[in-house]
């Protein structure tokens, strides 16, 4: 079983996602069936944040100093025998509201695939080579397309 701990740091959220917590835990539902991690009790945090916050995160963590789209701190340790925190995923809000006034269907659907993105880093996925982004531009393609599928039924 895998769960998101969702962290509003920002209520702008709200005005496009309602209620984000059933928002993302049923994107992840719609995950392929691999990615539910059977057997296993797995968690993670999505810090729902602005641009502000992630350029300072950048800036702190990775030594660039802009803001955006999402970040992900992969930690995969395990707090119990039967629980796993993968790690956390951060997510600007202005970064994923382009342009200015993105109608919330899209809106949804652009932190959808950011999501899906920031979340596969978190079990192993890069993009530093080539041969990394093709693999793993094929899942996110993959994992995206198995939750447009359930989109009409996320909200």
């Amino acid at each position: 079983m895998i769960r998101a701990e969702v962290v509003l740091d920002n209520s702008i959220w709200k005005k496009k996602i309602k209620k984000v917590d059933l928002f993302f835990n049923k994107i992840i539902n719609s995950f392929p069936k691999r990615y539910h991690f059977k057997g296993k009790r797995i968690i993670f945090t999505i810090l729902l944040s602005n641009n502000k916050k992630i350029k300072m995160l950048n800036k702190k963590f990775r030594n660039k100093n802009k803001p955006t789209d999402v970040l992900s701190f992969p930690l995969g340790k395990k707090i119990t025998k039967k629980i796993t925190y993968l790690g956390d995923i951060i997510i600007s809000y202005e970064y994923i509201n382009r342009p200015k006034k993105i109608n919330i269907y899209d809106f949804q659907r652009k932190t959808i695939k950011i999501f899906i993105h920031g979340f596969l880093h978190l079990i192993g996925f890069d993009h530093m080579k080539l041969s990394e982004f093709k693999k793993m531009d094929k899942e996110e393609l993959r994992i995206y397309k198995m939750v447009e599928k359930n989109f009409e039924k996320l909200n």
